[in-house]
């Protein structure tokens, strides 16, 4: 209730009339809501206003303020006025107050701090520039969608620039843009600053855009520097300073090693409209103003100007004055050994010089002072012109000094800050304004602190040093002072005695990197054990402080730094942990698997153990009970992939393709090794290991099916680091394989242990990774009739097109190469089913019938396959194949988004993927699905009433869509395409009793459990040792979709060795043999009774290497109690 007490002073005839104007505004507002309303608030809150009593509560909305009583008048609507805030301004008065002025009133307040008083202040002013905001060019430059989002830390609507940079940013980086000066970034706001925003200027940005301005700075950003969403101003500040002025990520230019190069390159490219070419010059230190040889146009501009370049000008205008570094011969950065005996200058100090700081990060409380060293003191003032040190350090008393080398950012602005850690176990921080000063101030005082017997540790550019207690290998009793420097990865020491050498220890090759506590005396000290290459060090601190300083940078110093092959934590043979470990692992267990490499492992475990070896590689331990394999070879293959530098080396790729130009085999080979010899030697070294590696693999390509070819296509890409893999890389590959031998000049006596080893291995696997067991399960001929039943014995790597040939030869029926026959797998008692591509493995099929609504409805059919035809196409063409048709269509997972009604939708095949469109018309897609997930069944589902006789069903990975055909044609011809792009071939072999039978009896070492029709009868015998496990599997509530893409299964044979899964098939038969050696049994066709025998045996436990283990015998037993299917016992 808001009380009206002016209208006393109104006369009594308007009083009425106000009243009745008020009251309908009143119930006109609450009839609209009578829920608080929420307002886009600027800010907001109480806040005293001079001439009043009492706060009023002050809101700023957009272009205006609003003054109310209490904040539930605002949310109720009512205010005492509305101040719009065109034109108006604000400033400050007195110590906590402020105040805005209109052209038509001024409005003073008063607030409980200075820091409240800044933050209404500011946004004031935000509200005031929004009076003045032209949207218009705005919307232009965010035409192009790569600028809708900042360049720099992705914030999306940004509404400022660098005109120069010809990048779009936010606000917050806006504001560190300007930091880094308009010789390197001009800001200019795109709703404010609309007068310099010409259409060329506008054109330029959308020409542009963030995404290729960032290809240039960005290009060699790695992800672990990515800015992240929502930095703190610390880490803005920091990746703004290293992306532009320090340009560590951006593009390199090859070819360009002078200053004269990039001018004379920038010259012949601003003629031309590339003008993403022009920028990468300029950036990259090429001179704007620089002479161009014509005394008529004597700059890059009016050169531009002469070819009518306009973006060309327009970018040069821009850039005129931009002041980006030009290049310089490098130099070297290492300590000096003519240092200074005096130094003078200003640095950052720390004022809380009491506690250790290890994290050497800026300091807010560092506050500039005026330094002076000389005579070995160290001592500070209030500023240079008072004579009476306000701090002194006795540069004696240092122990450690701990030196950062780069840019640190405090209160006061970027700083390059280094910490003395003294015997007093205080700390203190100074910073230098400039890398120069800082290294300086540096120099002086290591060589202060550190002897000259010593003086060898200053030629090294580190990061730390000091002198710590130590004690070595041939002497570890009695403890020594020594003088050490940490430099990169690497840790120098010498004890100072003239006769004694200095010590290095390789940080990412230690074995072992320990802490301890020891007693010495009555003082317990902590200890810090190194082991490298069999050298043993010992160090602990002179203060507590310096020892978790030195502990620290050691151990982060021996860590993984980065994806560099040289940032790894390595074996003693200069070999990547990481590397040398997948490799033991693979060696020991996959040298029998079949398609080894070439099978995908789980990538969330992959990005998992990645991220283990990452963190410490030295911990991880990789053991068969814990890791599987296809896991292990992914993670080889994607450090490979992505580690910063390519194993075979980027810049090496022509030589290594050119090299395959000599057709004599010995002649590439002297090519390759001088090569190699070229490597870095971690890559040498790891290369070496990575060949014998795959060596040995093709050695035993007879059991694992991977010969050099293969191993080649797999592992080029990797090595090359390029997409994909084309025929040049595999064939380098390849002849680095197969001549492993001769590159790294392996000896006979090595060769011959390889192979000593490899045998044994494989002998090792047969035992241990054998199958099982084999399944024996119905397959129908034809129809789902008692007479048509055949149980066919299937081994876990058994193909369709194998399943197939067995059951036509049990029947005794010829093969012919005009009949198409196919093994179907149906599903729905019958209603729908999914023709089999003859690769297809059997097992990995029938193991996901767990997941249907009813397992025990499928089942497997063998027939012809009508309605189809063989084609003469191959992979290639597969390829290109696109097909288009208008059908009726319906989503299993959306009813009442389509009425439960099929609707028109126009369906593509194209690019091994399904595209649903609206109509013929639509340019995008509504939906899509990669073929590698996607199962085609012929039929649908009678409840779903479709609309023709004809259809067929496609499952996803999350969903089921119908489609109605017009025809069987139209039916037959999309579910055969389907499967045959999806796999890259035909739906059968060329010939497929060749094909199936042959290797599956011969080739691949296996019999069939059943002979043809003519030898059954000779080898009938009783099966002994044996029983049969009838299982049924129960209505499944799992809802994991599981795709049929080979590259993309599990091992089956590897599944059922480990008892990782149990086989859920509808009316399945197991059989366990007593004996490893196979055993043939008679026809349960001819002898009925036979079956019966088997059935009655009870389950026995496996008493040798190969046979089925407990767990998986106690599983299938689950599954048969709730089944309520029980064996019975053997009498």
């Amino acid at each position: 209730m808001v009380q009206l007490d002016f209208l006393k002073a109104i006369k009594t005839g308007e009083r009425q009339d106000w009243l009745e104007v008020l009251q309908s505004a009143v119930s006109s507002q609450s009839s609209i809501s009578h829920q608080p309303r929420k307002n886009n608030t600027n800010k907001s809150g109480y806040i005293e206003l001079r001439g009043l009593k009492g706060r009023v509560y002050l809101s700023l909305m957009g272009t205006s303020f609003r003054l109310c009583k209490t904040d539930q008048d605002f949310n109720a609507g009512l205010a005492i006025t509305v101040v719009d805030l065109t034109a108006a301004c604000v400033k400050q008065v007195e110590r906590k107050g402020f105040e805005i002025t209109t052209p038509f009133k001024s409005f003073c307040f008063t607030v409980e701090s200075e820091h409240e008083r800044e933050e209404w202040i500011e946004g004031v002013q935000e509200s005031i520039v929004e009076t003045l905001c032209n949207y218009e060019v705005l919307e232009k430059v965010w035409f192009n969608k790569s600028n809708r989002k900042c360049a720099d830390c992705q914030a999306p609507e940004p509404e400022w620039a660098s005109i120069n940079l010809c990048v779009v940013i936010c606000k917050n980086c806006a504001g560190q843009h300007r930091s880094l000066g308009p010789g390197i970034s001009k800001v200019r706001s795109m709703k404010l600053d609309s007068s310099i925003w010409t259409n060329e200027l506008i054109e330029l940005f959308l020409d542009v855009g963030n995404k290729n301005s960032n290809s240039f700075w960005q290009a060699n950003l790695p992800p672990e520097d990515e800015l992240c969403k929502q930095p703190s101003l610390e880490q803005r500040t920091s990746f703004i300073r290293r992306k532009y002025k320090k340009r560590k990520y951006k593009k390199v230019l090859e070819g360009l090693n002078t200053q004269e190069e990039l001018n004379k390159a920038l010259c012949a490219a601003v003629v031309l409209p590339d003008i993403l070419q022009t920028m990468a010059l300029v950036f990259s230190g090429a001179d704007v103003m620089c002479a161009t040889g014509d005394p008529e146009y004597s700059t890059p501009y009016l050169l531009a100007q002469k070819a009518g370049q306009r973006l060309q000008m327009e970018f040069l205008y821009h850039n005129k004055l931009s002041d980006f570094p030009k290049l310089e011969a490098v130099f070297d950065s290492s300590f000096s050994t003519d240092v200074p005996s005096f130094m003078d200058g200003f640095l950052y100090c720390s004022v809380n010089t009491g506690k250790a700081t290890l994290d050497r990060k800026g300091r807010p409380d560092m506050v500039r002072r005026w330094c002076t060293m000389e005579g070995g003191f160290l001592s500070y003032y209030e500023n240079e012109k008072n004579p009476t040190p306000i701090g002194r350090v006795d540069v004696s008393d240092v122990v450690s000094l701990a030196i950062s080398n780069t840019e640190n950012i405090t209160e006061t602005g970027p700083v390059f800050t280094f910490e003395l850690y003294l015997r007093s176990q205080r700390v203190l921080v100074f910073g230098a304004e400039t890398s120069d000063a800082h290294q300086d101030w540096t120099q002086a005082i290591a060589k202060c602190f550190v002897p000259p017997r010593a003086d060898a540790l200053l030629r090294q550019d580190g990061e730390l040093i000091g002198r710590l207690h130590y004690k070595e290998g041939h002497d570890l009793y009695h403890w020594r002072m020594g003088w050490f420097a940490l430099v990169g990865s690497e840790l120098y020491f010498c004890s100072g005695d003239e006769d004694e050498e200095e010590g290095v220890l390789q940080l990412k090759r230690l074995q072992e990197l320990t802490v301890s506590t020891h007693m010495e005396g009555d003082e317990k000290i902590q200890v810090l054990l190194m082991v490298e290459s069999g050298r043993t060090v010992y160090i602990h601190g002179i203060t507590k402080q310096d020892f978790a300083l030195w502990h620290s940078s050691i151990q982060l110093a021996a860590g993984t730094d980065g994806m560099a092959l040289g940032n790894q934590q390595m074996n003693k043979n200069d070999v990547p942990i990481i590397v040398d470990s997948c490799i033991a692992f693979v060696t020991q267990y996959g040298l029998c698997y079949e398609g080894i490499y070439q099978k995908n492992g789980d990538p969330v475990r992959v990005a998992q153990l990645l991220q283990e070896f990452t963190k410490n590689a030295r911990v991880v331990k990789l053991r068969a009970q814990d890791h599987r394999l296809q896991d292990v070879t992914d993670t080889l293959k994607s450090f490979l992939s992505h580690s910063e530098d390519a194993l075979l080396a980027k810049e090496l790729y022509p030589f290594w393709i050119s090299a395959l130009d000599e057709q004599d085999e010995n002649v590439r080979v002297q090519k390759y090794s001088s090569y190699i010899q070229s490597l870095p030697k971690v890559n040498r070294s790891t290369l070496g290991a990575l060949l014998q590696h795959l060596y040995r693999i093709q050695r035993c390509s007879h059991i694992n099916q991977m010969n050099t070819p293969k191993l080649a296509c797999v592992f080029s890409s990797c090595l090359f680091q390029t997409e994909g893999h084309t025929t040049q890389e595999t064939r380098v590959v390849e002849d680095l394989i197969n001549n492993y031998i001769q590159l790294f000049s392996v000896n006979e006596e090595q060769v011959r242990q390889m192979e000593k080893e490899n045998s044994f291995i494989t002998r090792w696997k047969d035992t241990t990774f054998s199958p099982a067991g084999d399944l024996i399960f119905e397959v129908y001929l034809e129809k789902k009739e008692p007479e048509k039943c055949c149980l066919i014995k299937v081994s876990p790597s058994m193909r369709s097109d194998e399943l197939a040939v067995s059951t036509l030869e049990m029947k005794g029926i010829e093969v012919k190469a005009q009949d198409l026959w196919t093994t179907f797998e149906v599903i729905e008692n019958g209603e729908m089913e999914r023709p089999l591509h003859y690769k297809e493995k059997v097992l990995e099929q029938v193991l996901e019938w767990s997941s249907l609504e009813d397992p025990s409805s499928a089942f497997l059919l063998i027939k012809k396959y009508s309605g189809s035809k063989m084609t003469d196409s191959n992979s290639d063409k597969l390829k290109d194949f696109i097909k288009g048709e208008q059908l009726k269509f319906k989503d299993g997972s959306s009813k009442l988004l389509l009425g439960n009604k099929f609707q028109d939708r126009y369906l593509v095949l194209q690019d091994k993927k399904l595209l649903l469109y609206k109509d013929i018309k639509s340019t995008k897609p509504e939906r899509e699905a990669p073929l590698k997930s996607v199962k085609c069944y012929l039929g649908l589902r009678r409840k779903l009433k479709p609309t023709s006789s004809w259809g067929f069903t496609v499952y996803t990975e999350k969903q089921q869509w119908y489609f109605c055909c017009k025809g069987n044609d139209s039916q037959q011809d999309w579910v055969t395409s389907i499967i045959r792009v999806k796999h890259g071939a035909d739906l059968w072999p060329r010939d497929l009793k060749q094909s199936a039978s042959l290797p599956y009896n011969l080739s691949r070492g296996r019999t069939s459990t059943y002979s043809t029709a003519k030898t059954t009868a000779k080898h009938q015998r009783e099966a002994k040792g044996k029983s049969v496990v009838s299982t049924s599997v129960e209505a499944s509530n799992t809802q994991n979709q599981m795709t049929t893409d080979e590259g993309n299964q599990p091992d089956l044979m590897h599944k059922l060795a480990s008892g990782e899964g149990t086989p859920c098939v509808s009316r399945l038969e197991m059989v366990i043999d007593d004996t490893l050696q196979s055993r043939r049994r008679p026809s349960l066709q001819q002898d009925p009774s036979a079956l019966t025998q088997l059935s009655q045996k009870k389950v026995v436990l496996p008493s040798r290497g190969g046979q089925l283990p407990q767990n998986l015998i106690n599983e299938l037993s689950t599954v048969l109690n709730k089944t309520g299917r029980f064996p019975k016992e053997h009498n």
